[in-house]
């Protein structure tokens, strides 16, 4: 059983994880905190970006010599394979740690998962800490990873009976915001563009010249072939009408003003959100409605 500690520290690394979202892909977002072996917290880290450094040698960088004996916490399975970077279950075993607590395992493990690996080096490991917590971070990596193309999430205006409409300035900054924490955003009648501009050693996700194909499972597949793992899409277009009647988008925000109460509601007005969605959430902000909505899987 994980101690307090260990839940805390999972729970700070799972916030810190979050600081790579928009700049790892096709990488995960992965966070790492170091008790000593009292259980005192004496590193952390994460992951920037690909070929940076991962969360678990950022994390033993800041603990130094004090991470001999003490535990790794860390939000995805230490990987067992050398690529861009060397493998983290030995920087973990060289460190001298001697129990690594692991929230997510990694579908990506080359054979045996690098959890295997520190256990046969009498490292002790305990996995699946706070799983669900982890995965508000690490779900969309996942859920590209099983899909086989990047996890879609539409952006769009309504008026006030649910209708297409213009953007409003809470929905122009909501772009601005999501457009930090996916990996491209192709917004109606602009060039796609990188979802966080200026990371250093970001991968580059290009889309063939000229806009997205109308056919839903041609778009897709595009996306798909970029490499992206989240996208974001913004408008009204022909092509998100049928990504949704198709079941492609998996997160939907919509914006509508909030309506006047004392005005009548025509009997053409719009269900907020269309058949195979369900609502996760509502609230207003300056004048509008922010619904968020999932697809039923």
């Amino acid at each position: 059983m994980p101690t307090s500690a260990e839940l805390k520290a999972m729970r700070r690394a799972i916030v810190i994880s979050a600081s790579g979202l928009g700049a790892t892909s096709p990488n995960p977002p992965v966070g790492c905190v170091i008790l000593d072996a009292g259980g005192r917290t004496v590193g952390e880290g994460y992951h920037l970006f690909k070929g940076s450094s991962h969360a678990e040698v950022n994390a033993l960088a800041a603990a130094g010599d004090r991470a001999e004996g003490g535990t790794a916490v860390v939000t995805l399975e230490p990987c067992n394979h050398i690529g861009l970077t060397p493998a983290c279950h030995q920087a973990l075993l060289d460190a001298g740690v001697t129990r690594v607590v692991i929230a997510v395992l990694d579908p990506t493990s080359r054979g045996e998962g690098g959890s295997e690996r520190l256990r046969r080096a009498g490292v002790e490991v305990e996995t699946h800490v706070l799983e669900k917590e982890a995965l508000t971070v690490l779900g969309p990596w996942l859920a590209s990873l099983t899909s086989h193309r990047p996890v879609l999430h539409l952006l769009r205006q309504t008026d006030a009976d649910g209708y297409p409409g213009a953007l409003s300035e809470e929905a122009v900054a909501a772009i601005a915001r999501q457009r930090q924490v996916h990996d491209l955003v192709i917004s109606e009648g602009l060039p796609p563009e990188e979802g966080r501009p200026g990371s250093h050693g970001k991968s580059v996700f290009r889309l063939p010249s000229g806009p997205l194909p109308d056919d839903p499972e041609s778009a897709m597949a595009a996306l798909a072939a970029t490499g992206a793992r989240t996208v974001l899409l913004n408008g009204q277009s022909k092509l998100s009408e049928h990504l949704l009647a198709a079941g492609l988008v998996d997160q939907l925000t919509v914006y509508r003003p909030v309506p006047d109460p004392s005005c009548a509601v025509g009997p053409g007005a719009a269900s907020p959100l269309p058949d195979g969605y369900f609502l996760s959430g509502v609230t207003h902000a300056d004048g509008q409605l922010v619904i968020t909505a999932e697809r039923h899987r």
